[in-house]
C-alpha cells in the first residue's frame, strides 16, 4: 500500500452503524461514506485481494447487493471475471435456487444455471457475515452449479453472531475486520 494510502482504522473509520436498521435491534453496518472515498477504497480493496492473489480464481461471485459493488470491484483486483448470485426474479434463462434464513427474516438466491464453466475456481464475496445463512447458501449453490469454492471474503465480521460456524466448505473463509 502506497504511504499516502489510509491505514485499516481509517478506511474501517468510514464504516458506521445506525441502530435498528431496517428492523428493530439490527444495526446496519454502512459502507457508503468507505465507498465514496476513492483511496480508502481502493485501500480497503488491496487488503480484502491480498489473501487471493495468486490462488487462480477464476470468478468471484458477489451476492446481492453490497456484494455486487465488492465482488466486482475485488474481480477486477484479481483479473477474474464476475458472477452476481441475485434476489429472485432478477435474472434470465435457467437459474438455481438456494434459500436461507437471515437475522430478520428468510430469502433466496439465484444463479445463472450456466454463469460459469464447473469446475470454475470462484471466491465468494459479500460485505457483512452476520449470522451466516446468505454466505452459507451463496456456497452451496455454487458448489450445486459445479463450480470450485476457493474461499470466501467478507469486508466485516460480526463475531458475536457466530455465522462463522455456519461456513459449509472447507475452504478459508476470511474477514477484512472482526467486529
Amino acid at each position: 500500500m502506497p504511504p499516502d494510502s489510509p491505514t485499516e482504522s481509517a478506511w474501517a473509520s468510514l464504516i458506521r452503524d445506525v441502530p435498528d436498521f431496517p428492523s428493530p435491534g439490527i444495526v446496519f453496518k454502512d459502507i457508503a461514506p468507505l465507498l465514496a472515498d476513492a483511496d480508502a477504497f481502493a485501500a480497503m480493496l488491496a487488503a480484502l485481494a491480498g489473501p487471493w492473489r495468486g490462488a487462480g480464481i477464476d470468478a468471484v461471485a458477489g451476492i446481492e447487493s453490497r456484494g455486487f459493488i465488492l465482488g466486482a470491484a475485488l474481480a477486477r483486483e484479481l483479473d477474474a471475471g464476475f458472477v452476481p448470485l441475485r434476489k429472485p426474479g432478477k435474472l434470465p434463462g435457467a437459474v438455481l435456487e438456494e434459500a436461507y434464513a437471515l437475522e430478520y427474516g428468510n430469502d433466496r438466491l439465484q444463479l445463472q444455471a450456466e454463469a460459469m464453466p464447473p469446475g470454475a475456481r470462484v471466491l465468494l464475496v459479500d460485505d457483512v457475515l452476520a449470522t451466516g445463512g446468505t454466505l452459507a447458501a451463496g456456497a452451496r449453490l455454487l458448489q450445486r452449479q459445479g463450480a470450485q469454492v476457493v474461499g470466501a471474503a467478507v469486508l466485516i465480521e460480526l463475531a458475536v453472531l457466530q455465522g462463522r460456524m455456519r461456513w459449509p466448505c472447507a475452504a478459508p473463509l476470511r474477514s477484512l475486520r472482526v467486529v
